[in-house]
């Protein structure tokens, strides 16, 4: 198995620091609203990476924080005149639920920022006796950034080149340090912010230090893979990887992956565009088995283009795989014991090949897209040689291969439940009495507006029957 290490720039052989264990840390998302489909790509990809090292019966680790305390977060208080811990409270609880429609398993730990301050306090003290920090006249405290001769190593930047990057006169709030590349560990708190005690003034931790003593916390202070979003390059795991070397002496994570952007028809996603999706907002208008079958469609380094028609051919090519599953299992029911047919023969070897294939792909970088390529052609295979004349025992191994390789991918196989929302039944009761009443102009008008809700209606003689599109 090779993956490409942000930290080397190339593809390297996956050596687990412990055999058959992987220690694995995903960064979560800042939780002070819905979270977006931009958020909804790294859970996706990483939690298949997770998936295909325990089918490759590896013991995997893996931990993903949500960081509950943030300006964004505080912002989002005052807004609304509670406190900060109500709206993380609230948002951790519909990020799982988003998390669950996508099929993302919950990770072995989910860490609190708010619940891990004595452990940053720790490495805070550790990292000023050893004078990788320092104190400022007001409380703030700095990590020095050139006492760490390897900053810049996962983000290939040089010290001269951020350097020059910075104006000559320092951000306001910034006075207290010695370096304009220094970054904050701990800072003052401010009015109707909430803050914690410290031995250098009342404040909050900065942003990067919760992940550094999470991982060390969960996982060790070495651990086989840090993963996230290519934007956390610089400078969050740069800050990470500096902090938690220079507090712990030992090298932080052997491998760094991240995933390529996530663009809206071209576009990069924005507010200000009028392009920005939550996970919520697409769940209305797809099951989100559809968005994460979209997501896997390209390999998770590439920049993806999100779009309708795209995810309409997504929706389409995870028809195909549910379909083939359906026949599969009513041809079990009704097939016949007995040795399998020379052809039935052939078919398991080719079937073999294809899982093989799809291994191949997956252990080449976690290629989702080869192997989505693959899982197609066990798909059509199934579609070609499997009959009401076939073998159980082929039938059944051809449905065990497929639901393998999609369960690695994440994919649900058997059709959900479908249930009316409350509004849908009334509206389909109404337009019922419309018609029994001949006011087939209201009925009409009933029957559209639930074409835009994304209901399809159908009048049978055994009544009305409905689908979603």
């Amino acid at each position: 198995m090779k993956i490409f290490n942000t930290l080397s720039r190339r593809k390297e052989e996956f050596v687990p620091l412990e055999p058959g264990k992987v220690k694995m840390y995903v960064c979560g998302p800042t939780v002070y609203n819905f979270i977006h489909i931009g958020n909804a790509r790294p859970m996706i990809l990483f939690d298949t990476v997770r998936r295909y090292f325990e089918y490759k019966g590896y013991e995997v680790n893996y931990v993903s924080n949500f960081t509950d305390v943030d300006d964004k977060i505080i912002k989002k208080a005052v807004e609304e005149g509670v406190d900060a811990g109500t709206i993380s409270r609230r948002y951790i609880e519909e990020c799982k639920k988003d998390m669950a429609d996508l099929n993302v398993k919950p990770a072995t730990k989910h860490p609190l920022a708010t619940e891990e301050i004595d452990g940053m306090l720790e490495m805070i003290g550790t990292l000023i006796e050893k004078g990788h920090a320092y104190v400022a006249a007001d409380g703030t405290v700095y990590f020095r950034v050139k006492s760490f001769p390897e900053y810049g190593k996962l983000s290939h930047k040089n010290l001269d080149e951020l350097q020059s990057g910075f104006r000559e006169i320092k951000v306001t709030g910034e006075e207290g340090k010695e370096d304009p590349n220094d970054f904050v560990l701990w800072k003052p708190k401010k009015e109707g912010e909430p803050f914690w005690e410290s031995p250098w003034c009342e404040g909050r931790p900065g942003w990067h230090i919760e992940c550094s003593v999470m991982a060390k916390r969960y996982l060790g202070d070495e651990i086989d893979i840090h993963a996230g979003g290519e934007d956390l390059i610089f400078p969050h795991h740069e800050n990470e990887i500096a902090q938690s070397e220079a507090a712990n002496g030992k090298p932080f994570a052997a491998y760094w992956m991240h995933n390529g952007f996530l663009n809206i028809d071209h576009k990069k996603m924005s507010k200000s565009l009028g392009n920005f999706f939550t996970v919520r907002e697409v769940g209305e208008k797809y099951d989100l088995q559809v968005l994460r079958f979209f997501m896997l469609s390209a390999h998770y380094r590439s920049p993806l283009n999100f779009s309708a028609d795209l995810m309409e051919a997504a929706k389409n090519g995870l028809e195909r795989i549910i379909t083939a599953m359906e026949r599969l299992r009513e041809l079990k029911e009704a097939a016949k014991e007995g040795e399998l047919t020379p052809d039935e023969q052939e078919g398991i070897r080719e079937s073999d090949k294809l899982t093989a294939k799809f291994e191949a792909a997956m252990d080449d970088d976690f290629n989702t897209a080869d192997g989505v390529a693959a899982l197609f052609e066990l798909v059509k295979l199934s579609n070609t040689t499997a009959s009401e004349n076939s073998r159980k025992a082929y039938i059944a191994c051809l449905e065990e291969k497929i639901g393998q390789l999609c369960q690695v991918l994440g994919i649900i196989t058997e059709r959900k439940h479908q249930v009316l929302e409350k509004e849908v039944e009334e509206l389909i009761e109404k337009r019922t009495k419309a018609r029994k009443d001949k006011d087939f102009a209201l009925a009409d008008q009933i029957r559209g507006q639930l074409l835009d809700m994304g209901v399809v209606l159908e009048d049978t003689r055994e009544g009305v029957k409905w689908k979603r599109l």
